[in-house]
């Protein structure tokens, strides 16, 4: 009579396959995270960019439907009053330390650092440059992202 062994377990086949599995989800999660994370601070850049044209809309508001000049717009007190720069809720996602506040009020499409907010008043937007033009009523607020190119928003 003979006797029949069963014998439990995984073959080494199975486990190299659970393992190359395993390695290549790894894998594409390491190299879509950088990719999500830029995506991220770039939404809060273009976040931070909406927060500055709301408040140029209650600056105008208080101020007869007028755009501050643009030392006005660079001055600490419309940047600590307005958009709360000093206590450190106004910085870049990816430094971490204060947007580069940039005012000019001539259009063009110069490439701007990372980390750097620009304010054209007498502009407005074209696209990701502030190159039409527009009133002292009318502005552009632009920054760079990470992903590509520029965001540029219209505030009036």
């Amino acid at each position: 009579m003979s006797q029949q062994i069963n014998k439990k377990g995984f073959t080494i086949i199975e486990v190299v396959l659970v393992l190359a599995i395993a390695g290549l989800i790894f894998l594409m999660v390491f190299i879509a995270l950088p990719a999500l994370q830029r995506s991220q601070r770039d939404g809060q850049r273009r976040d931070d960019v909406s927060r500055v044209a709301s408040q140029l809309t209650s600056y105008a508001t208080n101020n007869r439907g007028e755009l501050p000049t643009n030392a006005i717009f660079r001055s600490t007190d419309f940047q600590n009053g307005y958009l709360k720069a000093g206590s450190g809720e106004f910085n870049d996602p990816q430094t971490g330390v204060a947007y580069n506040i940039a005012a000019d009020s001539t259009a063009g499409n110069a490439e701007l650092p990372v980390g750097t907010i620009q304010y054209k008043r007498g502009v407005t937007c074209n696209g990701e440059n502030a190159t039409g033009s527009g009133t002292v009523r009318q502005a552009a607020i632009r920054v760079k992202l990470e992903g590509s190119g520029h965001f540029c928003q219209n505030a009036s």
